[in-house]
């Protein structure tokens, strides 16, 4: 008879470091593909269920828990020796909330999307949907609150909103559609940014995924 093939949960881990979208890799230091960069992941192994295999891993490797997480696809054949169906998911953070696994055989770091080296078991591919996936989102769903503090003001939203877009945006109809489509609300509080005039703050209307 023959086996089943193996399941591993695969989670690429987005955020934005030096103004950049950035990925979380791992540097391989076993067999297969020793030596090269790679996404955080693991075998499932049937004792939890896949969303909490893709949770603890992204809990173990940032310290961060509250966060979007969202399943991206499902394959086989990421891996070439062996048999293999790949779970794959993707998450937002927001970097001030993470902390690092303090780990030298694994040597986590943050890559910009646009500049990877060639990734190990064709992560490579799995980024770029990914990445293609968030910004499609971005259209219709609050999913930017994965990448931002609980408070924040239109300037640092629409900053976000760029990198991820890799383009400007016009200030003024951004402003507009954010609060006109109900994605955020003030928070009547305000913060000053060293000699300008305070910027208010604003919050996402809900931290759970919305829809528009």
């Amino acid at each position: 008879m023959k086996n089943s093939p193996l399941v591993a949960t695969i989670v690429s881990i987005f955020a934005v470091v030096d103004g950049r979208l950035q990925v979380l890799l791992v540097h391989r230091t076993g067999e297969p593909e020793s030596g090269k960069w790679a996404l955080p992941g693991g075998l499932w192994d049937c004792l939890e269920s896949l969303n909490e295999a893709a949770t603890r891993k992204l809990v173990e490797e940032t310290g961060a828990n509250d966060v979007y997480l969202e399943q991206l696809f499902t394959s086989s054949g990421l891996d070439a020796s062996q048999e293999m169906i790949a779970v794959a998911y993707f998450a937002l953070v927001d970097a001030n909330d993470v902390r690092l696994r303090q780990e030298e055989s694994w040597e986590p770091a943050w890559f910009p999307v646009n500049e990877l080296p060639s990734l190990a078991f064709d992560n490579n591919r799995l980024i770029d949907q990914a990445v293609d996936r968030i910004r499609a989102k971005l259209g219709y769903t609050n999913i930017a609150f994965g990448l931002l503090p609980p408070e924040f003001t239109i300037r640092e939203l629409q900053n976000t909103y760029e990198t991820i877009l890799g383009s400007p945006l016009d200030r003024r109809n951004f402003r507009r559609r954010m609060i006109t489509t109900d994605l955020i609300e003030p928070t009547g509080k305000a913060r000053r940014d060293g000699a300008h005039r305070p910027a208010q703050l604003f919050r996402f209307v809900s931290r759970d995924p919305v829809f528009l």
